[in-house]
Formats: structure tokens, sequence, C-alpha cells
């Protein structure tokens, strides 16, 4: 009953922010919006955090009665992370050893990527539009670093091979089928948060399609960071060096006196 509780306090709280100007892009002649929230807008992760999934709770307004009951609205929600630079290399055999040949850099790449949709993408819309929204793990454009040189054939390799990787991390991820809707105009989409999730400002985003044409677009943030004794050490390494240095070396000093004090031979 609790989890009932706040799952209709936050589809009310989404229904209230609605008219929030900046939260969905127009798009001229149609009517329907899209809004969306978060329960939460921060995530702290520990040491223990073994990844989770995170809830969407969306609406639709004005919508059409007739497409509705036809169910030809769709919504594809993504959460992308902050970007950051990658470096793809491809292992080259010599001599019967495994050694790591050619690289392509990569700016700008969102260290993680989760897709929820209504359907499979491929039932939606046609692939040029998920091409031209950047939309989907295939869709996403791989910026090269400008001073790296490398054929086009090659980097166009390199560029095939960066998802599959991301995906092998479980950092991307799509989820066909894990957007619903609760009623006619409520939905929630759920998306997947993995164990080695990136820190920082993460962006969630709502695309309204009817009948295979992109409408709209909602977005909210959601910021993940880190918490418990751990952080608080790398914080401290990281804002007094030298005084962590010191401690660090005091430290070992002492531990290696008690143990010497302990496990000595009389």
């Amino acid at each position: 009953m609790r989890t009932l509780a706040v799952t209709v306090f936050v589809l009310i709280a989404v229904i209230l922010a609605g008219n929030t100007p900046a939260m969905a892009q127009q798009v001229e002649g149609n009517k329907e919006t899209v809004e969306i929230g978060l329960s939460t807008d921060t995530i702290a992760i520990t040491s223990g955090f073994r990844g989770t999934d995170l809830t969407v709770f969306g609406a639709l307004d004005n919508a059409d009665p007739l497409i509705q009951r036809q169910g030809r609205y769709d919504i594809v929600v993504i959460l992308q992370g902050p970007e950051r630079s990658f470096v793809v290399r491809r292992k080259d055999r010599y001599f019967g050893i495994w050694i790591n040949s050619e690289s392509v850099n990569f700016q700008n790449i969102p260290a993680s990527y989760s897709l929820a949709s209504t359907r499979p993408l491929q039932d939606i819309a046609v692939p040029k539009t998920f091409a031209q929204l950047a939309l989907g793990v295939n869709n996403i454009f791989y910026e090269p670093m400008p001073d790296g040189f490398n054929s086009s054939a090659s980097l166009r390799e390199f560029t095939k091979e960066l998802p599959r990787l991301k995906l092998k991390q479980n950092l991307y991820s799509q989820r066909p089928g894990e957007v619903q809707f609760l009623s006619s105009t409520l939905f929630r989409a759920t998306l997947s948060l993995p164990a080695n999730v990136p820190v920082g400002k993460h962006i969630a985003r709502a695309f309204l399609f009817r009948n295979g044409e992109f409408l709209r677009q909602s977005s909210t943030s959601l910021n993940i960071v880190k918490a418990g004794l751990e952080y608080r050490i790398y914080k401290a390494a990281h804002e007094n060096s030298l005084l962590y240095g010191l401690f660090a070396v005091f430290l070992a000093v002492v531990t290696g006196w008690m143990g010497r004090l302990m496990f000595r031979k009389d």
C-alpha cells in the first residue's frame, strides 16, 4: 500500500507539473504534450551498490481519444549519463602474443545509456526517424577525436565496436516493452542502472510518437553521487592530498610497530 501511495503521489505531481514551459518541446500543429517526473532527483551509491531499476512516471495531455483506443501512442524513455571520452582498441596477434595495435579516441560519448519503450523500436517508427533523433544505442553520434588519423573503413569499424563494448559492460541497455500505460494517459517506464553506473548528472527524456510520427519530448535530470566512508576518504585524498599522505605514512608506521609488538618472539 505504501508503494501504491507513493506511485499515486508521483503521478499527481507529474500532472500538476505539466504547465511548466521548459519541460516539453512543442511541435507546431499537434496539441498532445508529454511530461515526466522522477520519484527522486538524487541517488546516492555506496561500495555495496549492485545496480537497480529506476522508475520514471509520465502523463499525456490533450491526447486524441480515438488514437488512444487504437493504441497508436508510443513512448520511448531514455536515461543518458554524463559525456566522457572513451578509447576503443584493437588487439592483434604478433608472434603468438595478443597486444594492442590500432586505437580510436572518441569524445563526448554518453558514459551510460538506458532506453525503455512501449514496443520494439522498429514497430514504433521507421529507422530514419530514430536516426534523426539520435535515439537508440546504434543511433548515438559517436564523435572521434579530431587529432587522430584513421581511415574511413577503420573508423567505421571502431564506431560499430563502441556500442557493442558498452552493451557488454552493461553501461548501455535497451528494454522494449518496459514502458507501460497505467491508464489512458498515465505511463510508467523502468530503466536499468548498472552497478558501474557513472556518477554525475544524468538526463531523462521521454519521446512521444503518434502513428509512427514523432511529436514531442520532455526531459528532467537525475544526479547520481557517491556516498559512505569510501567516498569521504576519496574526497579527503583529493582535497587535502598533503595531509592525507602524511596520515597514510603515520598509519603505516603505527601499524608496522603494533604488528612487531604483537608477533615478536621473546
